[in-house]
């Protein structure tokens, strides 16, 4: 017997953009479109122009039963097309798909929910349509129905549900009524914070009961925590399948390679900062790559590069850090040390890098916003930009992880501890 639960073969996705549905034409449209066709054609408007789009291309791979498969890739890369050609919610244009068991989809909040039927009517029907008997979805229903916190409303049409009820029941439905392949899109990103730490959770008790989960995100530690293996894909092609920790440097290196950086031009500068100008500002790992996403158990390099037109006294150049709702977390200037104060009193003209490191285990999990300041100190300010870059961090094998429980606060210190026995 075949250990083989999904199988892609050649896989391709076409779509026409531009094509608009012909609708029924009157002879005032008639004359009035060819009246008009010599203008459109001299624009460049030719109303038969179409253009084809291939959201998939010669995708081919195999998941063994019982396996978790990341799906990664940035926004437009095919993630979301794949999904819905292994649900079968759209067929493929080139290739064939083998699905050995039944499936289970969550690609989007309120996939396959009938909006004029209470949750618990639509629970029974989801369950009809994995095929399961009715004997079986009683014997989960109350379990679904706790999972997904809304016993409240389970006897009220889910059109009347907020987008967060719907996504609760649609995952508690897809989770619960044990399909052989659940199939996951980046949806969690809808709940509350809590709701997704409970989400991933059943994810990987789902893995651990031996069945085959796809499963997108944009969350590269919950891929990391949960996945084997992962894919990445490529405007619509697979770049790379590789274990998940491999896969995940290759498309944060990859695909974010020009995030995690900001240029300035010529213009963005204003004439106030005569004599200094900005041109960039990046975030580096420890391996040198320009990133916007970093692990928090590396250490992080700012690095401020800038051009003095002429000679400078007592400039310090430095940068802010936020947090995303613009908490300060702490700020650090080039000329902190006495030492370094001492030197650079005077900086000639000329083009200059200021750069620092940032520990391994300084920040916790979330997105930071750095501020970029050069001045001197109370005489005159050259530039200031209080929002130049946004990173993230991935708090993957930082202190405390095997907790899905939150940790608050913008830091997150490896400290040191230690346990005695007094008694």
């Amino acid at each position: 017997m075949s250990d083989i639960a999904v199988r892609a073969v050649d896989l391709g996705k076409e779509y026409q953009i531009g094509v608009q549905q012909e609708k029924y034409r009157t002879l005032r449209d008639t004359l009035t479109a060819t009246m008009m066709r010599p203008f459109r054609a001299l624009r460049g408007q030719l109303p038969d122009a179409t253009q084809s789009l291939w959201a998939l291309r010669d995708i081919s791979f195999e998941v063994k039963k019982g396996q978790v498969l990341g799906i990664v890739g940035h926004n437009g890369a095919g993630k979301s097309t794949l999904l819905k050609v292994l649900s079968r919610v759209t067929e493929p244009t080139t290739g064939f798909v083998e699905l050995h068991g039944r499936v289970g989809s969550l690609l989007e909040v309120g996939t396959g929910f009938h909006p004029e039927l209470t949750g618990r009517e639509n629970i029974y029907l989801n369950g009809a349509i994995l095929g399961m008997k009715r004997t079986e979805i009683d014997r989960k229903f109350d379990e679904i129905v706790a999972f997904s916190e809304v016993e409240k409303f389970i006897e009220t049409p889910v059109k009347r549900y907020s987008s967060g009820m719907y996504l609760r029941l649609a995952f508690a439905v897809a989770a619960h009524l044990e399909p052989e392949i659940l199939v996951v899109d980046e949806v969690l990103t809808v709940g509350d914070a809590e709701f997704q730490r409970k989400c991933l959770g059943k994810m990987g008790d789902v893995a651990q009961e031996g069945r085959t989960v796809l499963f997108v995100s944009h969350n590269m530690s919950a891929v990391l925590r949960l996945t084997q293996e992962t894919i990445v894909l490529d405007h619509g092609r697979m770049v790379m399948r590789a274990p998940s920790a491999e896969a995940v440097d290759y498309y944060l290196s990859a695909g974010h390679a020009k995030a995690g950086e900001r240029i300035w031009d010529e213009d963005e500068v204003p004439g106030a900062g005569a004599g200094f100008r900005p041109r960039a500002l990046r975030i580096r790992d420890q391996r040198g790559r320009v990133l916007e996403t970093v692990r928090s158990t590396e250490p992080v390099t700012v690095e401020f590069e800038y051009q003095l037109d002429k000679p400078v006294t007592g400039l310090r150049c430095g940068f802010y850090l936020y947090t995303m709702r613009g908490e300060p977390v702490f700020t650090s200037f080039d000329t902190d040390e006495q030492a370094l104060f001492e030197k650079y009193t005077n900086r000639p003209a000329g083009r200059y890098v200021s750069r620092c490191t940032i520990p391994a285990d300084t920040f916790n999990q979330g997105r930071y916003v750095l501020g970029v300041n050069a001045s001197s100190y109370r005489i005159r300010r050259y530039f200031q930009d209080e929002r130049a870059l946004e990173f993230n961090v991935d708090p993957t094998g930082a202190p405390g992880m095997q907790w899905s429980e939150p940790r608050p606060g913008p830091i997150r210190p490896r400290l040191n501890w230690t346990i005695e026995q007094v008694g």
